[in-house]
């Protein structure tokens, strides 16, 4: 028993067998995909981080009790003033959605006016949202749409749910595509498997 232990050892110390190749280096996953942050921040965040709210004050230019006058061009595509060229007018198809006061109530800028007719604040978009988004609000306040963060059981602790406006532009709401993020690493090459060729006859 003791010789063969000692041809065994002897082997393994002369590496007989050969010795595997060395696994390629996992490359780490890019950190973008960690992030838990949302493309966007709402005006609660904003209002919550005590951030400037400079860009909410329509009353800084605007006339109170003085709705703005919208000018449309030929083709009754709105005419976005220069004051406000940040803004892309991309809601709904067709450009159908694109008068200002669709969502925002002109006898008061510093708040929004829902399909209903109900007054939102800028802080409630959702309820905005929801307004003409049905079945996708329904879906958001189930947790089925957007995102949640915290516990789903109540019970052990708090939840976010993120606003419609943390991922989606108000002005243009298509969420832009994004890179998939990379599938599980299998920690060894794979392995080439033969495909069979199909028969010629």
């Amino acid at each position: 028993m003791v010789v063969l232990f000692c041809g065994l050892a002897g082997a393994f110390l002369l590496n007989l067998w050969g010795r595997t190749a060395p696994l390629k280096l996992i490359p780490l996953v890019d950190r973008s995909f960690l992030d838990t942050a949302t493309v966007r921040r709402s005006y609660a965040d904003l209002v919550a981080a005590k951030d400037d709210l400079s860009d909410f004050d329509c009353y800084a230019c605007h006339e109170r009790k003085k709705p703005p006058v919208l000018r449309y061009d030929a083709n009754h595509k709105l005419i976005v003033p220069q004051e406000h060229s940040d803004i892309v007018m991309g809601h709904g198809e067709q450009g159908r959605n694109n008068n200002c006061f669709n969502c925002h109530d002109e006898t008061n800028l510093e708040q929004l006016l829902a399909r209903d007719g109900r007054v939102v604040k800028f802080q409630d978009s959702p309820q905005l949202c929801g307004s003409c988004h049905g079945p996708t609000f329904e879906d958001w306040e189930a947790g089925a749409h957007g995102r949640i963060s915290g516990y789903w059981d109540r019970k052990l602790g708090a939840f976010k749910r993120q606003a419609c406006v943390n991922c989606h532009n108000p002005h243009s709401p298509k969420f832009p595509s994004r890179k998939p993020a990379p599938g599980p690493h299998l920690l060894r090459p794979p392995i080439a498997v033969p495909t069979e060729t199909a028969d010629a006859n």
